[in-house]
């Protein structure tokens, strides 16, 4: 073919995918930037921009997701947990006058009812969550089910392969499901291993591409683990060596993570049901999985699925809904801050009328171009009147949302558009004087080590920085 014919044979190729691809984003995005951005992308980069859109820009899993959540609206009826009552330990409205309104407005978003009488204990780094998690699995009867994002080899993996392959031997019903993507962070895959110890193990959304890359979209970052239906565990630790601080690893990472008791614990329950069924088809539905739950403290909380599918926008809401409430403060602890603009504008809203808005992220981040991204955008929140403290080594990975010293946040959220709009999350709020109290010690103990970053500091960085910095945030929506 000589060289004319086969530019105009490109060409044509790019108008027709260019045309089908732009019509898809169209009637598909329902956020402005990210479709005219993947609009550019497909327009000004010919055939290779439709090509990656289809690979990274197509949300594939919203119509199977659809098609089962007769599956999910069935695992909630079936196991539905009463509301809160009036004699839940609470605080009063004049404590917390954002409790009633937010409280309607979480329960008609995620449609979970608010559950009385639960238990929640903070488990700080894996050094304290490990032994936890690893000794409910060692006691456990009936069931297992875990769900992480990352199970990594090494002395901490070693000691789970263990404790789940004792489970099964005991005639204990195991489940095991981890990302397809973080699954690729040890070689070989721990899914292997897991195999042939016959622990039930699958991958949730295995990808085309066969490489680990920290920016891929549609993955479970999920990190739960419930036993015998009546424990269960959530936060933001993943199974690997760096979160076991003991062991003096090259790269740690501190993290919370949280043991939960009480109703509560069957709508875990049931976020993890819908995935194995969507991953395996097999329906995790009788009393091994759902036994009857009574009270075991006094804090009132709600579970809250988010991810790109019928859940979408929970976890923003929230979000906008916390931050519209709060009357005197507000403590964010995240490892990636890359909010939305209306999550943006609401914090300084926030702070504007008096808020006291502090947020607490790492001084050196483990990603590098979100790092990059996050700095340019922290001057806005600055401006606002937000404070911003960085927190030295070891990288932490916590997170942390607490309003008024009353509600609070945890789970595996960040505050970035990877979390609220393009991964499946898992986070808890919770309604409690006491229990907010502790997070709140635990974010002023962080904000004790950490330095305060003004606006001089950023004005100080070089121009060749601040250039870097403003480029890399343009790609905000896909970081």
């Amino acid at each position: 073919m000589d060289p004319q014919s086969l530019q105009l044979l490109i060409g044509t190729l790019h108008v027709v995918l260019a045309v089908g691809v732009s019509a898809h984003i169209v009637l598909t995005k329902s956020d402005v930037r990210s479709a005219i951005g993947w609009a550019g992308l497909v327009w000004l980069a010919p055939v290779v921009g439709s090509v990656v859109y289809v690979f990274f820009g197509v949300n594939r899993i919203k119509r199977r997701a659809v098609q089962l959540r007769g599956a999910r609206l069935e695992v909630t009826a079936t196991h539905a947990v009463p509301p809160a009552t009036s004699s839940t330990k609470t605080p009063s409205r004049a404590d917390a006058p954002m409790l009633a309104p937010l409280a309607t407005l979480v329960g008609t978003v995620t449609g979970a009812s608010l559950t009385a009488g639960n238990a929640i204990d903070c488990l700080v780094n894996g050094d304290a969550a490990y032994p936890a998690m690893l000794e409910a699995i060692e006691h456990a009867e009936r069931s297992v089910a875990l769900a992480t994002y990352i199970f990594d080899r090494g002395v901490v993996a070693d000691r789970f392969l263990a404790v789940l392959e004792g489970a099964m031997r005991r005639g204990v019903e195991v489940r095991v499901l981890i990302d397809a993507v973080g699954a690729r962070y040890s070689h070989p895959p721990i899914v292997g291993e897991l195999r042939g110890r016959h622990v039930p193990v699958a991958r949730f959304l295995p990808s085309v591409v066969p490489l680990v890359h920290p920016y891929f979209n549609l993955r479970n970052h999920r990190k739960l683990l419930i036993v015998d239906g009546a424990v269960g565990f959530c936060g933001g630790l993943n199974i690997r060596d760096a979160c076991l601080l003991a062991l003096h690893p090259p790269d740690p990472t501190a993290d919370l993570h949280f043991r939960i008791r009480g109703p509560v614990v069957q709508q875990l329950m049931s976020a993890f049901a819908f995935d194995w069924q969507y991953t395996t088809g097999e329906p995790l539905d009788d009393a091994r999985w759902f036994p009857s739950l009574g009270e075991a403290g006094a804090i009132a909380a709600r579970g809250i699925a988010d991810g790109p599918d019928e859940t979408f926008d929970s976890l923003l809401l929230t979000f906008l809904g916390a931050l519209a409430q709060a009357a005197r403060t507000v403590r964010i602890v995240t490892p990636y801050f890359l909010p939305d603009p209306p999550v943006l504008d609401a914090l300084r809203v926030a702070a504007l009328r008096g808020v006291d808005v502090e947020i607490v992220l790492p001084e050196r981040g483990n990603l590098r171009a979100v790092q990059w991204a996050q700095t340019a955008q922290l001057g806005q929140v600055l401006a606002g009147g937000c404070r911003v403290f960085l927190t030295p080594s070891p990288f932490d990975h916590s997170k942390l949302f607490i309003v008024d010293g009353a509600w609070t946040l945890i789970g595996s959220a960040n505050w970035d558009p990877r979390s609220v709009r393009l991964n499946f999350e898992y986070v808890v709020e919770c309604y409690s004087t006491e229990f907010a109290a502790r997070m709140e010690g635990i974010v002023a103990a962080k904000r004790a080590t950490a330095r305060e970053l003004t606006r001089s500091h950023l004005e100080a960085r070089s121009l060749p920085t601040k250039l870097r910095d403003g480029v890399v945030w343009l790609a905000q929506p896909y970081l």
